[in-house]
């Protein structure tokens, strides 16, 4: 399937989705939300690899939210009848739901989902980011919750995930500002998980990291992003709860002597696949 806003390339077990719009900062525009999910849910159902990388193009990583969209009726309901302004509220909530759905599909697809950013990383791009489970930067990066700037509130992800992220009193600063987190300060209080001097740096650094979770047991890596996840939202006992109910299902004797007999070895381990979904 062909995208208009992504580049898709599978190798070494890394589904690499790159932005490819430079020439309007990759910005958020209504094909954009479409196709991200679809490549994502794409990409898990079929199994087709053990990680995904998302990176970008030209000087920024993504420009946010395409400003034209507040003009269309993905965001405004232009009907003159006399119910249309009683029913905006819930169509701009439907609206916002599917765009929080779309940035969610990181979250809950089954892989992890590795984010490189350069440049900057604007208002949407911050939801997207924080819905990866990391992130790394180029040196002359910087992310923003820029819709306090334009009279809005962040409303399709930041919010709920960059709060369990850095302390709430720089999300607060950040929020009520708007203003630019260079990559040196979001390294420092965790934001990112590295920052690299250039983009191709950065690329090849990650591509790394990448390569290294995908000679991992697919299952078992599987295993930590739902239980890390789980932990997030949930209290202590209840995570310890969940995740001895969970490897009382799901954990694989046979994998844990592969990886054994594979570091004896030293040869590369057989692991099982993350099954094919349903459709």
């Amino acid at each position: 399937m062909s995208y208009q806003c992504f580049d898709l390339s599978i190798a070494e077990g890394i589904a690499h989705i790159v932005m490819n719009r430079p020439e309007v900062r990759n910005n958020m525009n209504p094909a954009f939300w479409e196709e991200l999910p679809k490549l994502i849910d794409e990409i898990d159902a079929n199994a087709e690899a053990r990680v995904i990388v998302i990176s970008s193009t030209g000087p920024h990583f993504c420009g946010g939210l395409d400003v034209s969209m507040f003009g269309s009726d993905a965001v405004k309901d232009a009907a003159p009848d006399a119910y249309a302004e009683r029913q905006r509220g819930l169509k701009f909530l439907d609206t916002v739901k599917r765009m929080q759905g779309s940035i969610s599909a990181l979250e809950t697809c089954r892989l992890p989902v590795l984010v490189a950013i350069q440049g900057g990383c604007i208002g949407g791009g911050v939801d997207l980011a924080t819905a990866a489970d990391m992130r790394y930067a180029t040196a002359d990066a910087f992310l923003t919750i820029y819709e306090t700037k334009i009279g809005m509130t962040a409303d399709v992800g930041t919010f709920p995930r960059i709060v369990k992220l850095i302390p709430e009193g720089i999300v607060r600063e950040m929020a009520y500002t708007g203003r630019r987190m260079p990559a040196a300060e979001a390294l420092n209080i965790g934001l990112v998980n590295r920052v690299f001097d250039d983009h191709q740096a950065m690329l090849d650094g990650v591509m790394d990291i990448a390569r290294e979770i995908a000679a991992n047991a697919p299952l078992a890596v599987h295993g930590c992003k739902r239980a890390i996840t789980y932990a997030r939202d949930h209290n202590t006992q209840d995570g310890l709860d969940w995740i001895g109910m969970w490897n009382a299902s799901m954990l694989h004797p046979e994998e844990i002597h592969e990886a054994m007999q594979a570091r004896a070895e030293k040869r590369d381990a057989e692991f099982a696949a993350l099954p094919k979904r349903r459709a």
